[in-house]
């Protein structure tokens, strides 16, 4: 059984010919069923690059990229844009709608699934929210929660289509230290009862003993 993610000697660089700026170089990684890997490392060393190569953001230049059984290598926009549909992704800004509700914002994730209603979405979306502890929230604007509810409905939007891998960049950064812990907690125990594997970006050293496992990458390289 292959690992959600594979990578082999993945290089990236943001230009091209005399000014191409190498970003990633030679990067080896294997994340495996319900396993959470931190990606760790100074400012600029590939991390976001890597996690949105990674999340079929960005197209392949050289290596080999697997993620969830899709070589990403050489794949069309379209294969990209699927596999898009299968992960999770969790981002410092929770990117909330202000306009609606913490169950809207939720449910619109649900939207890619075609067979689904409108009333299956909402009452989908609120089972996720009792999920994350903010059941007596559902049908609160995001301007009336505070960060770490916010975070909370971020990661309920992340998992309610049920995805097979969440990427994570810096959730917790603009969260205090209790509340950050209680996101990561969180996340932890979603990810390991539905076997989800998580990648997280993160400079956050207070949820290091929640991982299973840290890579530090610098100047573009594992090490």
């Amino acid at each position: 059984m292959r690992a959600p993610i594979e990578l082999e000697g993945v290089c990236y660089a943001f230009g091209t010919g005399e000014l191409a700026r190498p970003v990633l170089r030679d990067v080896h990684l294997s994340v495996g069923p319900g396993e959470i890997v931190l990606l760790t490392g100074p400012s600029g060393s590939g991390k976001t690059t890597l996690l949105t190569l990674i999340g079929a953001l960005r197209a392949m230049q050289t290596g080999r990229c697997t993620v969830l059984g899709q070589e990403l290598m050489g794949a069309s926009e379209a294969a990209r844009v699927r596999l898009r549909r299968r992960i999770g992704f969790i981002f410092q800004h929770n990117n909330l709608l202000g306009f609606l509700t913490a169950r809207q914002n939720v449910a619109m994730t649900l939207e890619l699934v075609p067979a689904s209603g409108e009333a299956e979405r909402l009452a989908h979306a609120g089972a996720m929210l009792e999920a994350v502890g903010l059941g007596d929230r559902a049908d609160v604007l995001p301007s009336k929660l505070s960060g770490g509810q916010r975070q909370r409905v971020a990661v309920a939007r992340a998992l309610v289509g049920g995805p097979g891998l969440v990427l994570a960049d810096e959730p917790t950064a603009a969260l205090d230290r209790q509340t950050g812990h209680e996101v990561m907690e969180l996340l932890r125990d979603l990810a390991k009862q539905r076997g989800v594997p998580i990648l997280m970006v993160t400079h956050d050293p207070r949820i290091v003993d929640l991982a299973d496992r840290v890579v530090a990458i610098e100047d573009g390289r594992v090490v």
